[in-house]
């Protein structure tokens, strides 16, 4: 187990850097780009624990994906084209390679068994599972489909109209990717938009894909070309280098080329209502996603009601958003966000539990948190809880907090950000 040391002197950041690539889009990019006709090239690619597992789990199913560094190159073997994998696919940690081939999976003509590592096999499942049930998919697994292991046992697929009960990117990209072999349209009506990384990428290769609100609508096509993407710089990643330079005085950063997804850049949004001093350069449009530069200075900042929409385009960073709040002025309220819940951890939980170990006032509720401002933080033995976010977010807090804070199994980190340390120490100096 790696234990990471902050020390808390709230040195200010100073400089630029580039995040490394969007891991939704990275994911994407050899799943779709395995069931185009041709070769796909894939630049700006992050090359990290998550993403590799995906990459395994299609070359498990026949695909030749090369991977070099930030370039990533598939072979896509077209819709049909798939072969059934002669050993179980361990997906690793990564919720995201998991939900959406089991989309795909299901459709298939052959069996496939499904696992992964023991935090991933304590997630639920079901909400994937279920709609994909609706659509004729043959899936056994614990707890009748909802942990891993899973067995599927592909099969003919037909088009539903399926409204989630919860807003989540995973599974609507799970039941679209299943939608790409159903008779008929499949229809999936939102709550709340999410992320449409998978919708501009079906369409970018060539998919039917139509949008009218939070309703998408898919139909079978007969092909999918290749492409080559440019991944932009993740704004997830990108957030908690933001969060660090607003709250440690004197600190002015750039960040370069990250993805200003309107379904993903609610952090933004949400610490520019808490006082955040960001400013967004040179947009500009890439792959079909938008992309630009981030300035950010450190900032005098104050609580927030955060819910309703806010929830679903921020979900990934409200643990750092959370962090931010305990040196704002006056209360952050964080509710609507029960999917917090079902994330690698129970980020609810784990936030409350480890800010707490460092001073700050907490109370934690079933679908959120408050946090009361202007506490001052110490350094603590602090737990990862293996989840990345929660590592990575604490980290942050830590910057600022007196002493030095422990962070216990933080090598978690390398499933989205390997060097992330590193980058903020280099930042720091």
């Amino acid at each position: 187990m790696s234990v990471r040391i902050i020390k808390g002197s709230s040195a200010p950041l100073k400089g630029e850097i580039t995040p490394p690539g969007d891991k939704s889009i990275s994911h994407r990019s050899l799943m779709i780009g395995s069931l185009g006709e041709g070769k796909t090239s894939v630049s700006g690619f992050l090359n990290c624990d998550d993403t590799i597992s995906t990459a395994n789990a299609m070359r498990k199913l026949g695909v030749e994906i090369k991977i070099d560094g930030s370039h990533a190159e598939v072979t896509g073997r077209g819709l049909e084209g798939l072969k059934e994998p002669d050993d179980v696919i361990d997906a690793g940690n990564s919720g995201t390679t998991t939900r959406l081939i089991t989309g795909l999976l299901c459709a298939q003509s052959f069996f496939t068994a499904l696992t992964g590592d023991r935090y991933l096999r304590a997630r639920p499942m079901k909400r994937v599972v279920d709609p994909l049930r609706l659509m004729g998919a043959s899936i056994t697994g614990r707890e009748d489909g909802n942990k891993l292991p899973l067995a599927i046992s592909g099969g003919k697929l037909k088009g539903i109209s399926y409204e989630l009960p919860l807003a989540s990117a995973q599974v609507k990209s799970a039941i679209l990717l299943a939608g790409l072999y159903a008779e008929g349209t499949t229809e999936v009506i939102e709550p709340e938009s999410t992320r449409d990384h998978t919708e501009r990428m079906l369409a970018y290769f060539g998919a039917e894909v139509a949008r009218k609100g939070n309703i998408i609508k898919i139909t079978n096509p007969e092909r999918l070309r290749s492409g080559d993407i440019s991944v932009p710089a993740d704004i997830s990643s990108a957030a908690f280098f933001i969060a660090a330079a607003l709250i440690n005085p004197g600190s002015e950063i750039l960040l370069k080329n990250v993805g200003l997804n309107p379904f993903r850049s609610g952090v933004i949004d949400i610490l520019k209502k808490m006082g955040g001093a960001i400013d967004i350069l040179e947009e500009r449009d890439v792959s079909g996603e938008p992309v630009g530069d981030i300035m950010v200075k450190s900032s005098d900042l104050h609580g927030a009601v955060i819910k309703g929409d806010e929830i679903p385009k921020a979900i990934d960073e409200l643990p750092v958003i959370a962090a931010v709040a305990c040196f704002a002025e006056g209360d952050t309220t964080i509710k609507d966000a029960l999917e917090l819940r079902v994330k690698e951890t129970d980020r609810i939980k784990a936030m409350a539990s480890e800010l707490g170990k460092m001073g700050a006032d907490i109370e934690e509720f079933e679908d959120g948190m408050t946090v009361k401002g202007g506490k001052l933080l110490k350094g603590a033995t602090c737990s990862s809880w293996g989840d990345h976010r929660i590592a990575m977010s604490v980290a942050v807090a830590a910057t600022r907090a007196a002493g030095e804070t422990s962070i216990e199994d933080a090598e978690c980190v390398s499933v989205s950000y390997p060097g992330f340390f590193e980058e903020m120490e280099r930042l720091g100096k």
